[in-house]
């Protein structure tokens, strides 16, 4: 865990002993990869301190030194608040964790729309008196339940898109499934592309993106004939677990997009788990969200 401080708009980091030797370019490039356009602001702008005094980019780093960036300056970029109920399962002044409630989307569509999970994070946000940057670093559908990452400043949204995309970022999921799974772990290696018979459904097609799921089975219920699975993702393609499930011929349960049985009044699939290697405080979050009530009988 790292030693940092906050004071107002600048982050204060404690350099760390593994970081000795390192430099301010080094750490922001290769550290931290935050965009060419926020390094080259910073540089041009001078903004970057070293020990209180302007800092050289190119002197090697030591234990203790204290580096302080300008994190929490205001870009502008935060969405239109709308009160909603939010269940905040963490929360610091880099990124925040959020539990989702089957039935909002994540982000709106356009600006018109201001009743997502975005709005309602973007309320409680600035309720604290912060106004400045908030977005999602990835999405669930509107039906699907369960945790969501929101950036609250750049370059926690640069690096926390990174992470995501090396799956340095885990996510974990839980479905009903129809059907009974026989193997109890397996890999679904199938592209997914458009439907062009239908405008937003998905389906495997050999000329779609990659998509690369894991699952696992957790348990059978041969009298519902129900299997219960945990799902993480390689990839991170619209409807993907959906949609991998009911090619082979297990849809999930609620699912009448994809061929499930309205067993329960939503497709039966939750984001149980995230783990978040911190970028900025060298902590490893892990964040869970219970089972809704509207589908938990499945899963017992």
């Amino acid at each position: 865990m790292y030693k940092t401080n906050r004071k107002g708009k600048i982050y204060e980091l404690s350099i760390p002993s593994e970081w000795a030797g390192e430099t301010v370019t080094s750490v922001l490039k290769d550290k931290w990869k935050l965009s060419k356009k926020m390094i080259h602001q910073w540089r041009m702008d001078k903004t970057i301190r070293l020990n209180g005094q302007i800092a050289d980019w190119r002197a090697p780093l030591q234990k203790g030194d204290l580096l302080q960036l300008p994190l929490f300056h205001s870009s502008g970029q935060i969405p239109a608040p709308s009160f909603l109920e939010v269940d905040i399962l963490y929360e610091d002044d880099h990124l925040i964790v959020v539990n989702k409630p089957a039935g909002i989307k994540t982000h709106p569509n356009d600006e018109t729309e201001t009743r997502s999970l975005l709005n309602a994070v973007a309320y409680h946000v600035q309720l604290s008196g912060e106004h400045s940057f908030l977005r999602h670093i990835h999405r669930l559908d509107e039906h699907t339940s369960g945790v969501v990452l929101f950036a609250k400043h750049e370059a926690a949204y640069t690096v926390l898109s990174r992470l995501l995309e090396e799956r340095l970022i885990k996510r974990t999921y839980i479905a009903a499934v129809h059907g009974i799974l026989h193997k109890g772990k397996g890999t679904i290696n199938n592209p997914i592309g458009r439907d062009r018979h239908h405008p937003t459904r998905r389906r495997v097609s050999p000329s779609g993106q990659t998509a690369l799921t894991y699952y696992e089975v957790m348990q059978k219920d041969s009298g519902r004939n129900l299997s219960t699975v945990k799902c993480q993702l390689a990839t991170g393609r619209t409807h993907q677990i959906r949609v991998h499930f009911s090619a082979m011929g297990h849809p999930l349960a609620g699912d009448l997009l994809y061929g499930g049985k309205p067993l329960v009044k939503r497709q039966a699939l939750h984001a149980a788990e995230i783990e978040i290697p911190h970028p900025f405080t060298g902590e490893s979050i892990t964040c869970r969200a219970p089972i809704p009530n509207d589908i938990s009988p499945l899963f017992n």
